[in-house]
């Protein structure tokens, strides 16, 4: 008896230990593959938040288990020294104070974002910047040669970005530096040393202000991939963030090998990227990036995650008045719908943020259309179906019959739906497609007015078409206004529903003016 009694023991303190040694490594290998940075990067280029908007949208991240906001505050920025670059939405000092205090309540990093190389068109299209410009008519980017100047540039944003944010980072940008080697100088000396040199010499400078001012560099890391020959000469101290957006894996050039440097990596997905502008959003894109991504840069050994959302492409036309170049004002080339109407993508990245395998998309909206709308099951099937659905670019081939066609099905299945609570967030997708079918109907009345067999006296034909487009315009704007009330400013609002109607409106304009 007492010999199987001590038998009976031996197997219990086996399993016991077994047990308990499995847990131990299961833990130790979750903490291996678990990110350290959980973030979000705010895009505060247009569509500006409200204060008030700011601080509740950031509890709502805090609930999701973000950790870290990167902010792009660009001109919203209140800037000391050079207020010349702050535009007409930018907060107060006390404002920017009080949302980085209410965040760091929340246990959230905010980290500022501060471009010093391309993507400076806000900086540029001020007189007292233009001397630092690569192109005289290209306002993108400054020349990485007048160094002493951008030095003492650069060196007062970010002493002034490091004064009010308490994090141990600053972002300081770094990509799609398309002009890089552009000008007579810069050319040459790229010839003489390389694109990568070039590159690296930059923001080597750059980077050293920032440690001098004891913080860490972050980095976007597409240029230093595809010029990745100097990349030993910048310091092991920058983090480089490898932005995909649902491309292969070393989109840009060899992650592995720069993390073989001794650099450190973080990744970042999108929620908001091209080609969505106001009349396309892609959500399977999006939910199909963090299903694929977020595993992948777990297992390449990412130290952090960092969704991105973008307002716009960065991209600017400009409106000059005379030979030299004076810029007057700039237009940012691509809208899309405000951040307001992508909580369920947010909900996804938590969600994929927790999970060490791949999210399914599908299974997901089915979860979330449960517990946010209080739909069933079916419904749930619904909302993915109309989520979706193919949302092609009209100059992509695909017949313009074929593209409306799906966007009625789309239509059809979000005002099917009935959702039982948080009606408002719903009302988002059912605006986000109506939008869409505006623009595709409008696009109609085009393609008949750009038709070779256009003549003057079918221009009666089309002005009922359009007069009811105008009314549907009018009822648009309204329920983007009502939407945005409290979370874009009231100004910022009526801008973003005059870009929207403003192609509709010049062709309004044309055809009721044909004369017979």
């Amino acid at each position: 008896m007492k010999k199987r009694v001590s038998v009976l023991l031996l197997i219990y303190v086996f399993v016991f230990s077994f047990t308990s040694l499995t847990t131990v490594f299961s833990q130790e290998n979750k903490a291996k593959t678990e990110f350290q940075v959980k973030g979000f990067h705010l895009d505060l280029r247009i569509q500006v938040m409200t204060p008030k908007a700011l601080k509740s949208f950031a509890k709502e991240l805090a609930g999701f288990g973000i950790n870290t906001l990167i902010l792009e505050w660009e001109a919203t920025y209140p800037y000391e020294k050079h207020a010349t670059i702050s535009n007409e939405f930018a907060y107060t000092r006390a404002e920017v104070k009080s949302f980085i205090d209410y965040c760091e309540g929340l246990e959230i990093d905010v980290i500022p974002l501060q471009q010093c190389f391309g993507h400076v068109e806000y900086i540029l299209r001020n007189e007292r910047y233009g001397h630092l410009k690569e192109d005289w008519k290209e306002i993108s980017q400054v020349c990485p040669l007048k160094i002493e100047d951008n030095k003492t540039l650069f060196k007062d944003l970010f002493k002034d970005m490091a004064s009010m944010h308490n994090s141990d980072y600053i972002h300081i940008g770094g990509d799609e530096t398309y002009l890089l080697g552009h000008c007579n100088e810069c050319s040459a000396k790229a010839e003489e040393v390389g694109k990568s040199k070039l590159f690296v010499d930059y923001m080597t400078t750059m980077s050293d202000i920032i440690l001098e001012l004891g913080k860490k560099p972050i980095m976007w890391a597409d240029i230093v991939l595809e010029h990745p020959e100097a990349a030993n000469d910048l310091s092991k101290d920058i983090i480089f963030i490898d932005w995909n957006y649902g491309w292969e894996t070393n989109h840009f050039g060899d992650v592995g090998n720069l993390q073989q440097k001794g650099f450190t990596f973080w990744g970042s997905p999108a929620i908001r990227s091209s080609p969505d502008n106001w009349y396309i959003t892609n959500w399977d894109k999006h939910f199909n990036n963090q299903r694929d991504f977020i595993p992948y840069s777990r297992n390449a050994g990412y130290k952090g995650m960092v969704m991105t959302s973008w307002s716009t492409s960065g991209i600017y036309g400009l409106t000059v008045c005379d030979e030299g170049y004076k810029v007057l004002d700039m237009q940012q080339i691509r809208n899309v719908y405000p951040l307001s109407g992508f909580r369920i993508l947010i909900a996804s990245y938590a969600e994929a943020l927790k999970n060490q395998g791949a999210i399914d998309p599908e299974r997901f909206v089915v979860s979330y259309a449960a517990e946010r709308f209080g739909l069933n099951e079916k419904d749930g099937a619904e909302l993915w179906k109309a989520l979706s659905i193919s949302r092609d670019l009209i100059f992509k081939g695909k017949p313009l019959a074929e593209i409306m066609a799906n966007s009625n099905t789309a239509h059809e299945i979000f005002y099917k739906l009935k959702p039982l609570k948080n009606k408002k967030e719903f009302e988002h997708y059912r605006l986000i497609n109506d939008l869409r079918q505006f623009y595709l109907a409008t696009y109609q009345i085009e393609t008949m007015y750009n038709s070779g067999e256009f003549s003057v006296g079918n221009s009666e034909d089309l002005k009922p078409k359009l007069e009811a487009l105008k009314i549907e315009s009018k009822k648009l704007d309204k329920r983007f206004k009502k939407l945005h009330q409290g979370f874009l400013y009231d100004s910022e609002i009526e801008d973003q529903n005059n870009i929207r109607n403003l192609a509709f409106n010049i062709l309004y304009n044309r055809i009721n003016k044909t004369r017979n």
